[in-house]
């Protein structure tokens, strides 16, 4: 089975949140799996081209991009980079660097890279089995593989998959982008596949034409299809298809976060209760220092978040609560940046508590490791998550999540039970500063009972999220979309 993952986004090359690690880890997985996956994205210019190993790919044919190429590590997944000069020879990814805002060509450039991408895959790569998109900068291209390339020998057999990473993202642009788009200017009107309250909105297109729509877990598929909030307006357009969202959860990539394993953290360590305790007490005492707390914070929780400073990670609530979890003597550490004014509320409540807090406002993929290693507790109390993959980074590593039960937290974390000693952390369901607050309180309790507090840790380090089981469901989804089932 021949699949090509689509994105804007892939680790090592480019990464902006999640969806890279994904695209980093689910492809081998499947490989092991007998699968022939490429990777497409654009090629930015922050990709270093020579430490990648990248080289030309020669490709016949008037095209207006050039192809770059190279080999996934520890794979055989080829990594293909088109080249379109114009919108992507420049400093950032998604947002121009110099405004944090949308780049004012934003929807030419994904309608220009889908478009070369897609044919690259028909003069390179095809035929196909399966086109998988992932997110609005893909979406557009199930609508261009059946009304563009639907009697081209190598794709008029492909079946497309667009995964949904999170709806907030969907690629709304003003109506007169259709005209550019490659699409017939006369389809846009009111309840067509393009047409979005006046607006081109590529996620819908993606959703309208896909032959298979998923997202990142099962109960956020279930969240978007039944809340109109939740899929920002498009729960009608998904419950309008034939079929059900597939939701599969996505995994952690182990041979990265294993804190077995990880020489990014100053002591490693395994599941054992010995070896854990004496481990993250090292680890705890780096990350203070890393940010500036005393030794003395060691025998107090540390609390920690790692985070993009946003409404949607429930940051709001954090802001709430804050001071008064230091005024009772705890730790605080975050990593993360993103909203400016939350920012600047952040760094007053901590500088209001000298030596009981620090705030990092960057991204540092070693403080990262240190931060799932070294904290006792990791807070995620968002307003809404397609899966997260840092409450299961944090429960590899002993550090026990405090979370809203939404998405893909509910799926992963359980509420722990005090009289059994059952489960992997704190949950809480109501979006509210108090009931944030009062699983934080719980958390801290069981930590006073060291017995009970190192068997929640071994319980979530316990606990298998590699991508093997999920690498499996979508093997399953695409052998049932091609017929081989």
């Amino acid at each position: 089975m021949r699949i090509v993952m689509i994105a804007g986004e892939a680790a090592p090359y480019a990464k902006v949140g999640g969806l890279a690690d994904v695209m980093g880890a689910l492809p081998p997985q499947l490989e092991k799996l007998g699968v022939a996956v490429s990777i497409i994205i654009p090629r930015y210019r922050s990709i270093d081209l020579r430490r990648h190993g990248f080289h030309s790919y020669p490709v016949s044919g008037d095209l207006n991009f050039d192809v770059q190429t190279t080999v996934l590590p520890h794979s055989s997944v080829r990594v293909f980079l088109i080249g379109v000069n114009y919108f992507f020879d420049r400093d950032g990814i998604y947002l121009d660097s110099a405004t944090g805002l949308d780049y004012a060509d934003q929807a030419d450039r994904w309608i220009a890279f889908q478009r070369a991408a897609l044919e690259f895959v028909r003069v390179a790569l095809s035929p196909v089995d399966i086109l998988h998109c992932h997110d609005h900068q893909a979406a557009l291209i199930p609508g261009y593989r059946r009304k563009l390339y639907a009697d081209h020998p190598g794709l008029s057999r492909t079946r497309t998959v667009l995964t949904i990473h999170n709806m907030g993202y969907q690629g709304i642009f003003p109506p007169d982008v259709m005209a550019r788009s490659g699409f017939n200017a006369a389809e846009f009107h009111a309840g067509s596949a393009f047409e979005y309250f006046g607006q081109l909105n590529f996620l819908k297109v993606g959703i309208a034409f896909a032959d298979l729509v998923t997202t990142v877990s099962p109960t956020y598929a279930r969240e978007i299809q039944a809340s109109s909030e939740l899929s920002f307006g498009l729960n009608g357009v998904l419950n309008d298809r034939r079929d059900p969202v597939l939701g599969i959860l996505n995994g952690v990539d182990t041979d990265v976060w294993n804190p077995l394993a990880d020489l990014l953290i100053p002591a490693r360590f395994s599941g054992r209760t010995d070896e854990a305790l004496e481990g993250k007490s090292i680890d705890k005492r780096a990350l203070l220092h890393a940010f500036g707390l005393d030794e003395s914070r060691m025998d107090r929780p540390l609390l920690s978040m790692l985070s993009r400073i946003d409404v949607q990670k429930g940051f709001d609530l954090v802001i709430a609560v804050l001071d008064e979890l230091l005024d009772r003597d705890l730790s605080f550490v975050l990593l993360g940046t993103g909203n400016r004014e939350s920012e600047n509320v952040l760094k007053e409540i901590v500088g209001r508590h000298p030596g009981l807090a620090g705030i990092r406002l960057e991204y540092d993929e070693a403080l990262a490791h240190l931060v799932f290693a070294g904290a006792d507790m990791f807070l995620m109390p968002s307003k809404y998550e397609p899966c997260g993959l840092t409450q299961m980074y944090s429960m590899c590593y002993g550090t026990v999540p405090v979370v809203r039960a939404t998405g893909g937290l509910a799926d992963t974390v359980t509420d722990v039970d005090r009289n059994t000693g059952s489960g992997t952390g704190f949950c809480f369901n109501e979006y509210e500063p108090d009931a944030f607050r009062e699983a934080i309180v719980r958390a801290v309790e069981v930590w006073n009972n060291k017995q009970m507090w190192t068997t929640v840790m071994r319980n979530g380090m316990a606990s298998d999220f590699s991508w093997t089981r999920s690498a499996r469901e979508y093997l399953n989804a695409y052998r049932e979309l091609t017929g081989s089932l």
